[in-house]
């Protein structure tokens, strides 16, 4: 059992307001803990908190069942967890610190974590406690092998990471690319209110009861649009709908000022938004939703969108129609407006083929350890 070899840590210093705690979470998937916040004694509640070292192993009772389990690196020294993370000093004599580690990130370790964290829902999920961490079984083998499983993993850990980090190289490099044509394209551009330019068409539809409506949203950030389930005619009773085509710009009153702004393509054709999202139509050869949606989401954009959306609070701060029609936007070339759209087409499947690069990249890790502990890495 696991509580043989490793000691629970009690650290625990009274909380005092005038000190000041680098605060650590953990991640999921084995992911090791991260500084989460700097906080003052006087901003927590908790009576005391327990010091980290370096070497200590660590885990999430809240979210074991989701992997939450590492060591503390030499940068996080000296910071503190609450009582929800607790901490081991491991015999290693008997085990090596990274094969702990390694070894929760198996599948089947993975269900048996689980089988102790279990619930209604991942929410009500019980704490993964101390009892249950100490009793769990593990076959160990000899302290060379233990180092010879790690080595191997880390070797193909490296060379995981070092895709990941071109990944992030290729698309900062894609973006910026793209953020540098698009501001020699606007150079000199004169610029015009979204009235003139991408009047708002609002296209009310007649609800039946035995209508049929794919509803769709659109992602803060600038993450596009998404599709939501269908409504029903029958369970709707105050609401409005609106219809979208493709070619709209699409904006969500309430959200648009962090980003929720998007151009509808031909998959989002027919679908339908409800009174908190505003559809413009570009005027046909002097701009396109997609340069809109683009010019929008700059640092310039963004700042005149959150201009018109004034408010005290996140969700009071609702652009208004008439304030988004006074909205003035860069009007260039048409043409060059087409050759910029092709260019982000060409970013956007960059970004799509690397997406999909990426889950594999994720799912290439369990494969990893699976075969490291079966003895089947070469």
């Amino acid at each position: 059992m696991i509580g043989d070899f490793a000691l629970q840590i009690d650290r625990y210093e009274p909380v005092e307001s005038g000190q000041v705690y680098r605060m650590l979470g953990m991640r999921s998937k084995i992911g090791g803990p991260f500084i989460r916040e700097t906080k003052s004694g006087s901003e927590i509640s908790a009576a005391k908190l327990n010091k980290v070292k370096a070497g200590d192993f660590i885990y999430s009772r809240l979210f074991a069942w989701q992997g939450s389990f590492g060591l503390i690196p030499e940068e996080m020294d000296g910071c503190y967890v609450s009582n929800e993370f607790p901490l081991y000093e491991l015999d290693t004599s008997k085990v090596i610190p990274e094969y702990l580690v390694y070894w929760f990130g198996l599948p089947h370790v993975q269900k048996m974590v689980e089988a102790d964290c279990s619930g209604s829902t991942p929410g009500t999920r019980n704490r993964f406690k101390e009892i249950f961490f100490e009793r769990l079984d593990i076959e160990l083998p000899s302290i060379e092998q233990q180092k010879s499983i790690v080595k191997s993993i880390q070797l193909l850990e490296q060379k995981r990471s070092a895709v990941i980090d071109l990944r992030s190289t290729v698309l900062a490099d894609a973006q910026a690319m793209l953020s540098s044509a698009f501001h020699k394209l606007i150079e000199g551009a004169v610029y015009k209110p979204m009235s003139e330019v991408a009047p708002i068409v609002r296209r009310q539809i007649e609800i039946t009861v035995n209508g049929e409506y794919p509803e769709l949203g659109a992602r803060s950030f600038g993450k596009g649009i998404f599709h939501k389930p269908t409504l029903i005619g029958a369970e709707l009773d105050w609401q409005k709908l609106y219809a979208v085509h493709s070619g709209d710009l699409v904006l969500s009153n309430i959200k648009a000022w962090e980003g929720a702004i998007a151009a509808a393509g031909d998959n989002d054709h027919g679908r339908v938004g409800s009174h908190r999202y505003i559809t413009c139509v570009p005027v046909e050869g002097v701009t396109t939703a997609n340069f809109l949606a683009f010019y929008l989401l700059t640092q310039e954009g963004i700042e005149q969108v959150q201009a018109a959306s004034p408010g005290s609070a996140d969700r009071n701060r609702t652009l208004a129609m008439k304030r988004l029609e006074k909205i003035k936007v860069p009007v260039p070339d048409y043409d060059k407006q087409l050759w910029f759209n092709q260019l982000q087409s060409y970013v956007e499947k960059i970004k799509q083929a690397q997406s999909e690069n990426a889950t594999e990249l994720e799912a290439l890790m369990p494969s990893i350890l699976d075969k490291a502990f079966k003895g089947e890495l070469v």
